[in-house]
This record gives structure tokens, sequence and C-alpha cells, in this order.
């Protein structure tokens, strides 16, 4: 996988080290050698992640990364502080910072490649939830990013050692809610029946492959976009490396400083639920695109798609379905009469009346100005029209009271009906003998409900 990588560093030496090594394995590499610099390549989009040193005259990595993560625009950017401290205080002061990691000099290049590759997967994921959130123009996920505590959160701790589980229970818990157990097939079971914003998992546990678990978790559709944090022994680097290349977010090396577990759940917890926000806009955009805004019924293209799928699936092809088109009745005097805000409250209860009367599959669409349309699957001529009778029936049953009650106006509905029939080749066949039959409605004095002939 390719990538823009950014190195931040005041000497040109290690700057041409981390290029060269970074080059041959493919990355596309840019450089900054203060911290304005490289504010600026941030802003303006040209790096995927940054390698950042801490020790810089005037404005330190810490500042640096400190003011990226503050920026929404540039909050999503992964940042790897690379630098001789390696103190836990050191680590601390970087990750209440935002960084997602700390590479100590001299750097190891499997680690080195194993967590930038780590990091651009995931910000390759992001980028492009992000791109539709914004498009869709449906809240500000960006904003809501560089808000969030990272607190509050439901972790999982996988660990058998019980004074070990004891510590990071204790560490977390004055932030979080949290759960420990000690076997990977006990964490399967929480994390299929739970809703765990972070799951930490001990490598080392008897007679079980921590690394399995990680797998495992990250497999699952449940836990797919769930942080999954390992704890490892120093000797273990082998399998942390692993575990990276897993897609495994982030490893805390024992012993384990509480202090920065504590700062590295919370940086996982902020990332899920910036990937949330992100997956949730995406979501409500598409809702937009298939719902009516007034009655917040679907939409015409929703209607279109759903009718192709059923005339081109061969699993749906041969079962019956029916098709309602209903008309108000004059609903242009309505308009008149009353004003268009008192026909819109109009359209309004009539599809939610609609709606109470029929059943979770049927699909209920706006088909233009005062039309719905009711699909009816799985339901022949007799029983749509029965469908039918009953929606006509209560839309006459009591008036509609619109302009916050001072007003009640009488309402009825034309419906014609339709089923599929064996020479139907596609859609538009179906709904014009509906429409055909709405139209004979009309003709015979409204309010009724007429069947087309096969």
């Amino acid at each position: 996988m390719s990538a823009r990588v950014l190195i931040v560093d005041d000497l040109f030496p290690n700057i041409k080290l981390l290029e060269t090594k970074l080059t041959v394995e493919y990355f596309d590499v840019v450089s900054a050698m203060n911290g304005p610099d490289a504010l600026a390549v941030c802003e303006k989009g040209l790096c995927d992640i940054v390698l950042l040193d801490v020790m810089m005259p005037g404005m330190d990595g810490f500042e640096v990364c400190r003011r990226i993560k503050s920026t929404p625009s540039m909050a999503h950017l992964p940042v790897v502080m690379v630098t001789a401290l390696d103190q836990p205080s050191d680590r601390l002061r970087g990750l209440d910072a935002g960084a997602d990691d700390f590479l100590t000099k001299p750097i190891d290049d499997t680690a080195l490649m194993a967590r930038v590759r780590s990091l651009v997967r995931l910000k390759a994921v992001t980028d492009e939830l992000r791109s539709r959130a914004m498009m869709s123009r449906v809240g500000d996920p960006l904003a809501a990013a560089t808000a969030e505590t990272g607190h509050n959160a439901n972790v999982l701790v996988v660990e058998d050692r019980r004074s070990s589980a004891e510590r990071l229970t204790a560490a977390l818990g004055q932030y979080h809610c949290v759960e420990a157990v000690a076997s990977p097939q006990e964490a399967l079971e929480r994390v299929k029946a739970g809703d765990y914003d972070v799951v930490l998992v001990s490598l080392d546990l008897e007679g079980h492959d921590g690394l399995r678990l990680c797998s495992q978790l990250r497999s699952l559709d449940r836990t797919r976009t769930v942080p999954v944090v390992m704890m490892a022994d120093p000797q273990d680097r082998a399998r942390i490396m692993r575990g990276l290349d897993l897609g495994v977010h982030d490893y805390l090396v024992r012993p384990i400083d509480r202090n920065e577990l504590v700062a590295r759940v919370r940086t996982q917890v902020k990332r899920k639920r910036f990937s949330h926000s992100l997956r949730e806009s995406v979501q409500a955009s598409m809702d937009l695109a298939v719902t009516d805004g007034l009655t917040g019924l679907h939409n015409r293209r929703y209607l279109d798609s759903y009718l192709a799928g059923l005339f081109s699936e061969p699993s749906l092809r041969e079962r019956p379905v029916a098709l309602l088109i209903l008309d108000i009745d004059r609903f242009k005097s309505i308009n008149d009469r009353f004003g268009h805000d008192a026909g819109d409250e109009v359209l309004k209860e009539f599809a939610t009346r609609i709606r109470a009367q029929t059943r979770g599959i049927d699909v209920v669409t706006r088909f233009g100005g005062e039309e719905i349309v009711v699909v009816v699957p799985d339901t022949g001529l007799d029983a749509a029209r029965q469908v039918a009778e009953r929606i006509r029936e209560r839309i006459e049953a009591a008036a509609f009271e619109v302009q916050r009650g001072t007003c009640a106006i009488d309402v009825t509905v034309s419906i014609g009906v339709a089923t599929r029939q064996p020479g139907d080749d596609d859609p538009a066949q179906m709904l014009k003998r509906a429409d055909l039959a709405l139209y004979r409605a009309k003709q015979d004095g409204r309010n009724r409900v007429v069947a087309a002939a096969a």
C-alpha cells in the first residue's frame, strides 16, 4: 500500500535516512524541517501520515501534534512521534497531544514499516468515509471529532492473570465502564452480546494464542470496527509486529504504565467514535437520498430501485406482489381553501394513517404530489383489495386536524389496485394497470377502491 509520508525533523541527515528507508518500500516522501512548514503541508492535504520529531527549535513536536489534532480538517491525520526520548512521561506527553504512536531512535525498520502500514490502512478507510460524509453535508463530524473526550467507553479486558486484570480495571475504571474476562471463549461471547468501544487482549493467555483472538475480533462483523489493543512482554516483538499486520490497532508493552494505558485507550476511543460519526453521516445521506422530506416515506427513486429488484432477481420474479396507488380526492381544493401549509399537514397525516395499516415488509412511497404507492409483497389481488379498503376506511373515519387543531378537514381517498401478471416483463406494466384502476375509481365517484382485472 503506497502513501504520502511527511517526515518532520530539523536535522537533514535524519530526514534522508528515513526517506531512504521509506522510498525502498514504495512510499512517497515529503519533508519539513520545522513546525510551521509541517503544518502548512498538512493543511494542504499533501500527506497521509506524519513522522514527527519531538526535539525541534521553536515549535517542538508536541505542539505541532497538538495543533494538527485540534484542527478539524487535520484531526484524522495519523501522527507518529519519532524521538530519542524513551521515558513513559515523554510518551504520555505525546499521547496527550494526540499522537497515534511513538518510535524511539534508533528506529527499528520492522517496527517502522509495520506501524506506518497499519496507520495508513486505517486512514484510507477513514478518508473514504470522510469524503462521503462531507459530500452529504449532514452535520459536521470533523468538528465533533476535535471535541470528543474519549471517556465513558465500554472496555473489555482479556487477561487471565488476576493481579494484572485488577490493575488494568482499576486504572481504566476511573474513566470507563470496564469488564474483565480470563478466556478467549468468554471474550467472544461477550463481544457478540455486548457493545464495546475497545478490547484489550493479553498475548500471553494460558493455553491460548492471544493473536488468534485478535484475528477473530478483527474478522467478526460485530467487532470489525472495534479497536483492539495488544498487551505483550518486551521480548514478544515479533508477535506484536504480526498483530499490527493483522490489523490490530495498538499495543502496550509490559510493565504497563498506568498513564500510558489510559492515554492509549482514550486515543482509540476517540478514533472509533470519529469513524462511527462518519458512518452515521454517510448513512444519513443515503437515507435522505431515498426519503421524501415532507412525509418521511420512501421516494420515487427508492420505489424504482425496489421494483426493479422485484422483477430482476430470479428468486423474486415468480412470487406474487400487489401494488396500490392512492390519491387524495380533491386535494387541490384543500390547498386553495386552507393554504399549502395545511395541505402539507394533510399529506403528513395521510402518510401516517397509511403506514398504520400496512406491514413492516410493505413498501410505502410518495409517488408524487398527493399520490402514494404501496407495494405489498406475497399478496394476491383479493388480499390487496382488502388492504386498500382498510386504508380507505381509516382515511375517511376521522377528520384531519390542521393549523394546530383549529381546523378539521374531511378527507377521502381513491385507490387503484393491481398485481403482477405472468406476462409482465417490468414494473411499468403493473403500475399502468394500477393507475388505470385509480382513474376508474375517480370516474366512478371517488372514495372507493377499484382492482384491475387480470
